[in-house]
């Protein structure tokens, strides 16, 4: 087992004392101290900082949750035709609610009757449009509340009553994402779509970069909310005479990107800990030029919250070559175990894990093991020996995939051929199996296992609630072309996504026909800027980003296609990704045996699982008369003392409650969109909310604007 603690941070035994015998004293209370106020706030991203996703809210229940309505509702905007994606999860703070749109335009909304009372475009400020936004912060400040929120590379402060810019934050009421890293700094692949955490007067956060080559790194900063300036910086990739450098080339620091912390914050303020998952170093797929275990990529890191400074790790992927980012904050749990009381935090994973850690030493609450994994499949390539596995609890999802998994319960055998004739030759069967150049199959695939709306933890029952796709994926490499062209830019820069032959694929659209769809300039200006989750090329020169546009609009022309470009601005990796493969069917639905989705109780201090159960449904099995398969889901769940679960996340537009102790579905109303986002409940005027954007857009299904608010009836709310 890889795992490292600092020892010149550990608080004396006596302290440990204290804090476990104050934990008893409260689990001893804890009926009469979680009483909820009349007024319960959504104070934090996913309910508060322990990333809990929990709420001691009862209004709504098993008994009476079959009577719940619609109470309002907020058009956040058109969409002008662009396919567009709402995955916020809503704040609550002194009766407004805060959140954003599918452009990261911040609003406020009275949070009783959804009635608008600010908005605020950054791209009008000169920011640049930032999709796939997931929240915002709340601080009181010492002159009063500020709503923290991220555009493009701008990090902005606002004043929470009037959504203006507070302008001795930063420059203007903004701090730029860029400053402070080694590299990457002109860069417009640099972000910050899921909100950090604020400890005292600085707010911690991670950043979303580029996945190829050259993208900038993916250090953790603390910003100072009263200026704007980084207050503190830990070096994901360490640089000379910091602990993890060796694990990486000599002076990689300067050039190497990735192992960002995009997945969110998780903060233990009384202890003065910060917890923050990290994703794959770059190119992803390939490591040829970055031997080593990499650290610290694909890392819980533990830091102290005041100065940055290194706590403890755990890497939870050596030398990550399957794009395994951790995909989700950890979550703060407590329980007993074994006649004592331990303060844990929860890891979720792509691959379906769940790690359980002792909060202030690393510790693992069970065993893990690291085993010998596949080796290499080319000499360039230092696959890592072993990788690290949990003994408990098991995991929420299936590991493998080969040909006997092919779905034969609903499909002819004409498919299962044809399925089989397309896999075969291709290596499968374990995980971990590197990338190659026939294919290498991997289970679950790119998305998860877990994905990134989290889990929720329910400290009545002890159980956490986790989410989960079921779909497998390709990993294929190919060899780099030989000669510098416009092809080849557009095999190392786009193709991963996109498909080396512009087709699209799980993760990126099509490209062919784009000139029917996009001018000449669109096209010229996505490349530079981004879109979505693709990141910008500005750093290109403009001569070369022209004819990459140029072959994206019209990749027959052979002569301009295989026309040398003047020097090499991709990467000089032997080999790159042949694209995003999933194992789906002509309908998009997965070719494995369902269920495609779950929802998943774990018992953490017994390490077992309690229960599972299918989640969702596929609206083009819904049409064939096939349900309870499950499906693909995005956002997570919420639980509350009321006994139940609320949770959308599928194709299928279903906002559902289950029984948080059997997983059956007790209440479910359809929405507008699919709800591709982690609800928010919160207490307000005496009636108990449960909010949900519905911005659709994921899983081929049509983009929404609204966020919808359900709620009991008046009456109902009093009795």
């Amino acid at each position: 087992m890889r795992h490292e603690r600092n020892g010149s941070t550990l608080k004396p035994i006596a302290l440990a004392c204290v804090v476990a015998l104050s934990a008893c004293v409260q689990t001893l209370s804890v009926d009469e101290e979680t009483l909820p106020p009349a007024d319960w706030e959504w104070r934090e991203y996913l309910g508060d900082a322990g990333r809990t996703h929990y709420a001691p809210l009862d209004q709504i229940n098993a008994g009476n949750v079959d009577q719940l309505e619609v109470a309002w509702t907020y058009d956040t905007g058109p969409l002008d035709g662009a396919l567009t994606q709402i995955q916020c999860n809503p704040i609550v703070v002194n009766g407004v609610l805060y959140a954003t749109t599918s452009r990261a335009h911040v609003f406020a909304l009275d949070a009783l009757t959804g009635n608008p009372l600010w908005r605020f475009d950054p791209t009008e400020h000169g920011s640049a449009s930032q999709a796939h936004n997931r929240g915002v912060l709340y601080w009181d400040g010492p002159s009063g509340g500020r709503i923290i929120a991220a555009s493009g590379h701008d990090l902005w402060a606002l004043d929470a009553q009037t959504g203006k810019p507070v302008a001795s934050f930063g420059q203007g009421g903004r701090a730029d994402l860029r400053k402070g890293l080694a590299h990457g700094t002109k860069a417009a692949d640099v972000s910050s779509p899921t909100p950090g955490v604020i400890y005292r007067d600085v707010i911690i956060l991670g950043s979303k970069v580029g996945e190829s080559a050259g993208a900038s790194p993916g250090d953790i900063r603390a910003f100072d909310l009263l200026t704007g300036e980084i207050r503190w910086t830990f070096h994901t990739i360490p640089r000379d005479g910091e602990y993890g450098n060796a694990t990486w080339p000599s002076e990689a620091w300067k050039t190497h990107g990735g192992a960002n912390s995009w997945a969110g914050v998780t903060l233990d303020r009384e202890r003065g800990l910060v917890f923050l998952p990290t994703g794959s170093a770059t190119p992803d797929f390939w490591g040829g030029e970055r031997p080593g275990d990499n650290l610290y990529a694909n890392s819980l890191i533990a830091l102290n919250a005041e100065t940055g400074e290194r706590v403890w790790h755990f890497q939870f992927v050596h030398h990550d070559l399957w794009d395994r980012d951790l995909p989700a904050p950890p979550t703060l749990v407590s329980f007993e175990k074994d006649g004592r009381q331990i303060d844990a935090i929860t890891q979720t994973t792509k691959s379906g894990h769940l790690f359980v850690f002792d909060r202030e030493t690393g510790e693992p609450i069970f065993p893990i093991e690291e085993r010998p994994v596949h080796g290499s499949h080319f000499p360039e390539e230092s696959v890592a020996k072993t990788q690290p596995f949990p003994t408990a609890p098991p995991p929420f999802t299936r590991q493998n995939f080969d040909l006997s998994h092919i779905d034969r319960e609903i499909r002819s055998e004409a498919f299962v051929a044809e399925q089989t004739k397309r896999l075969t030759g291709m290596r499968m069967g374990e995980p971990f199996i590197p990338p190659s150049l026939e294919g290498s199959l991997m289970y679950p695939g790119f998305d998860g296992g877990a994905e990134w709306g989290g889990a929720a933890w329910d400290p009545s029952t002890g159980l956490l609630y986790v989410n989960a796709n079921e779909v497998g994926a390709v990993l294929p490499l190919m060899r780099r072309p030989e000669n510098v062209n416009p092809r080849s830019l557009y095999l190392e820069k786009c193709g991963m996504c996109h498909g080396p032959e512009l087709a699209g694929t799980g993760v990126g659209p099509s490209l062919v026909g784009v000139i029917e769809r996009r001018t000449d300039l669109e096209v010229l200006t996505t490349i530079a800027l981004g879109s979505g989750r693709m990141p910008g090329f500005i750093d290109l020169p403009l001569p070369i980003m022209e004819r990459l546009a140029a072959y994206v609009t019209d990749p027959q022309d052979e002569r301009k296609a295989l026309a040398e470009l003047e020097g090499r601005p991709g990467s000089d990796s032997a080999y790159v990704s042949a694209g995003y493969i999933y194992l789906r069917d002509e309908e998009d639905v997965p070719i494995n045996a369902p269920p495609f989705g779950t929802l998943t109780a774990i018992d953490v201090a017994a390490g077992e699982l309690r229960w599972q159960v299918p989640l969702g449904d596929y609206p083009q099995l819904l049409a064939k008369g096939i349900l309870g398969a499950g499906a693909e889901n995005y956002g997570g769940p919420v639980v509350t003392s009321g006994g139940l679960i609320f949770l959308a996340a599928t194709p299928d537009a279903k906002l559902r409650a289950f029984d948080k102790r059997t997983g059956d579905i007790v209440w479910e109303d359809t929405l507008p969109a699919a709800g591709f986002a982690t609800p928010a409940t919160y207490s307000v005027g005496g009636r108990q909310f449960v909010v949900v954007a519905a911005g659709g857009g994921k899983l081929g299904q049509p983009s929404g604007s609204l966020y919808v608010a359900y709620a009991l009836p008046v009456a109902a709310a009093v009795e």
